[in-house]
């Protein structure tokens, strides 16, 4: 199993604001004051576009999709929550848990992908989860060591533990549990999604060990990743503030590896280690912080990694 890919699919925003339904235990969002609704739209989709060129000039193969005004959902611009593709044709479809979020689940952007030569050939649905309250935000939630059989997952609101446990055992993944926190108005709370404090690459692993409190899970994370030989870039909680956990390896012209984060994530790191990164991969960032504040999410979560045979 590859751990990278060269294809990703990404929304193009039409509607993006502020999405008050995930305020509620996103603690990375913020209300830009005194902004109308669409200039604060405008900047996101001029920040998205400018990242789209950027992915394309290093040939990442990005099938970009428009959101459409019919349904509500400001928060579009981050796919990766709702769906993922796998090797063998699998695509996963995950519960939300806002519901203005479960409209961005589209049929359509499927039929795009096999317009394109991918190959789905199954399609697995935990999306009636929902209807207990129980969610699980696809690779916001879950972090895929594809070439290993690992996930991580830091357990939330967003991302329940049976039905985490579920997902590993239909996709044949190892689960590796854990909690991690931030702290907001000096109290301690669970972060809202594993991939903000944590991104798996081949061959490194960038995370935030000091927001896993429990110093046994903390251990067990670290010995996991050890054991697959990936060089650990610690960050600290300021850095994951700036969304320096929320990032992707991607591949572009032959094969070649790029870390792609946003411009604030770039250049919260310390020298040492952008140095650590660079040994692994080209540095690819470019400014999101209009996405950031509003959206509560970076560059990781804009990309919904394709990996689905083509035909």
């Amino acid at each position: 199993m590859k751990q990278t890919t060269n294809a990703i699919v990404m929304i193009r925003p039409v509607a993006f604001r502020m999405n008050e339904q995930t305020a509620v235990n996103n603690y990375y969002q913020k209300v830009l004051d005194g902004l109308l609704p669409s200039t604060v739209n405008a900047k996101a989709q001029q920040e998205f576009d400018t990242f789209v060129e950027k992915l394309r000039a290093v040939g990442v193969d990005v099938t970009v999709i428009e959101d459409s005004l019919e349904t509500d959902t400001p928060d579009s611009i981050f796919p990766n929550n709702w769906v993922s593709f796998h090797e063998n044709g699998d695509v996963a479809l995950y519960p939300m848990f806002a519901e203005n979020r479960r409209q961005e689940r589209r049929e359509d952007i499927l039929d795009t992908l096999e317009d394109k030569g991918f190959e789905i050939t199954n399609i697995m649905d935990y999306t009636s989860a929902e209807e207990d309250g129980i969610f699980l935000e696809g690779t916001g939630s879950l972090l895929l060591d594809r070439a290993n059989g690992k996930a991580y997952c830091a357990l939330s609101p967003r991302a329940d533990e049976e039905l985490f446990i579920e997902f590993c055992e239909d996709f044949d993944y190892a689960p590796i549990i854990f909690e991690a926190f931030q702290t907001v108005d000096g109290e301690r709370k669970l972060i809202y999604h594993t991939n903000v404090m944590m991104c798996l690459g081949e061959t490194f692993a960038v995370i935030c060990a000091d927001s896993i409190d429990d110093k046994k899970e903390r251990k067990m994370v670290l010995e996991n990743l050890k054991a697959d030989n990936k060089e650990v870039i610690l960050i600290t909680e300021a850095q994951v503030n700036n969304f320096a956990g929320n990032m992707l390896e991607v591949r572009g012209t032959n094969d070649k590896r790029y870390l792609v984060m946003s411009a604030s994530a770039h250049q919260i790191l310390t020298p040492k280690q952008i140095e650590q990164l660079e040994k692994h991969a080209e540095i690819l960032s470019s400014s999101l912080d209009t996405i950031e504040a509003c959206g509560g999410g970076s560059a990781r979560c804009m990309m919904a990694e394709v990996f689905l045979p083509r035909s």
